[in-house]
């Protein structure tokens, strides 16, 4: 069996076992495709993950450190100076759990009994009091990232929000614009020399978190059926699925040529050796 990828996950962490909880990235399947949302939470068959993006990680890592500099002076980072954001890195006692993976900003949800829960990036604070969601993101891509105008940036948006909510159902008052701090790698450099130069920019989002509750109570009603969603059209992995499984029901069809066996294959690479030693000898007289 891999030893990354481990399905059949245990009964005590699929919805209804003690160990169960809604992240936001759970949501955000549950968006993409309710049938994979189905087959993670319910029977306990998660698609295969990505890779880690360990670059991501390490500029991930070096942002929250340079923000948290600011964060202990009280001071705004240059980045929100050059965008005229009025704001400073916000403190809280609960920072590092709210960016921490699998524990993250946590609330009871009480219409639907679920521990909603997301790791944020970075939180900031303007002078009304109100909370800056900020998501830190890192690429390296030809053009200057100045806009979220792509169909993966539906995701990125989607995170915010889900962001957003979870602050304010823990009873901050929370702004609806949050901020992406963009780093981009570039590509253009004369050599290496064992580091990156990046672009860092700020995006700004006014984001919408109306559509959670909703979301939520179907999301509910999803699990809570008998019924395994249909499979999504637009889903990558629905089509394997759907594919793999026709393929596979399909009576197995007899070979076109038939096995070869050892002796021929051996007797065919004998007489090719000969033909070889042929030319060579052929060659040096």
């Amino acid at each position: 069996m891999s030893t990354y990828y481990k399905p059949n996950r245990k009964p005590d962490w699929n919805y209804g076992g003690p160990k169960w909880r809604l992240s936001r990235s759970k949501i955000d399947l549950f968006v993409s495709c309710q049938r994979c949302f189905y087959l993670d939470n319910k029977l306990g068959v998660a698609r295969p993950p990505g890779y880690p993006f360990n670059l991501n990680s390490a500029v991930d890592a070096l942002l929250k450190k340079e923000f948290d500099t600011h964060r202990n002076g009280k001071t705004p980072h240059p980045l929100m100076t050059q965008y005229g954001v009025d704001a400073v890195p916000f403190a809280h006692a609960e920072l590092n759990t709210w960016r921490e993976n699998f524990k993250g900003v946590e609330c009871k949800h009480a219409a639907t009994g679920f521990t909603v829960s997301g790791a944020v990036d970075d939180v900031w604070v303007n002078p009304k009091g109100e909370l800056i969601v900020v998501d830190y993101k890192a690429t390296s891509k030809d053009e200057k990232i100045e806009t979220l105008d792509k169909d993966w940036h539906e995701g990125y948006k989607r995170q915010m929000e889900v962001y957003q909510w979870l602050l304010r159902q823990r009873g901050f008052k929370v702004s609806d614009t949050g901020y992406f701090v963009y780093a981009n790698a570039s590509r253009d450099e004369v050599a290496f020399d064992g580091k990156l130069e990046f672009e860092v920019t700020l995006i700004s989002y006014t984001g919408s978190a109306d559509w959670v509750e909703g979301t939520l109570q179907k999301l509910k009603e999803c699990l809570d059926s008998g019924e395994i969603p249909p499979a999504n059209a637009e889903c990558d992995y629905c089509t394997y699925r759907e594919a793999a499984g026709t393929a596979l029901a399909r009576p197995a069809s007899p070979a076109r040529f038939p096995a070869a066996r050892p002796e021929s294959i051996l007797a065919k690479r004998s007489k090719a050796l000969n033909k070889k030693d042929e030319k060579e000898q052929t060659k040096l007289f």
